[in-house]
């Protein structure tokens, strides 16, 4: 029986291939679980529209990506933190406290999408990059300075 895959699945292929089944294990596994459907011409035709629906989704967010890392690259935050003899920090600044400065500028950015590798611990002006998209990365200046 020829299938066409809603889904990657490893043992048969990609999302948008033809594969031929044994009719048991299509009918009873992969099509209750949703990961295929019938090659019919008309399974076709609505896979191929849901294909072109999510491309312009894709491009779509892409695009909104693009705009708002523009505006990301100019802005700069700053993260006041109390500090002991020598400038040793007490705590640290994480994502989620970099993630609260651009909330209070106006940013609603997730704090798994900011790409710090271990939490800073020291004074200093840091580039921490952010992955808004797949595709899209920019970097923004984060001002650790002493209370």
């Amino acid at each position: 029986m020829k299938i066409l895959l809603k889904k990657d699945f490893d043992s048969l292929g990609k999302r948008g291939e033809i594969v031929t089944v044994k009719e048991g294990y299509a009918r009873n596994f992969l099509f209750p679980k949703g990961i295929a459907v019938p090659a019919t011409p008309g399974n076709m035709k609505a896979f191929e529209q849901e294909q072109k629906l999510m491309l312009r989704r894709e491009q779509k967010a892409k695009q909104e990506a693009e705009k708002l890392a523009k505006e990301l690259e100019k802005i700069s935050v700053t993260a006041v933190v109390s500090v002991g003899e020598e400038d040793r920090v007490f705590g640290s600044v994480t994502s989620q406290t970099i993630a609260d400065l651009l909330a209070e500028k106006g940013y609603s950015i997730d704090k798994r999408k900011i790409l710090l590798d271990e939490p800073i611990k020291a004074l200093g002006v840091y580039d921490i990059p952010v992955k808004l998209h797949p595709e899209v990365e920019v970097k923004i200046r984060v001002w650790v300075v002493k209370e």
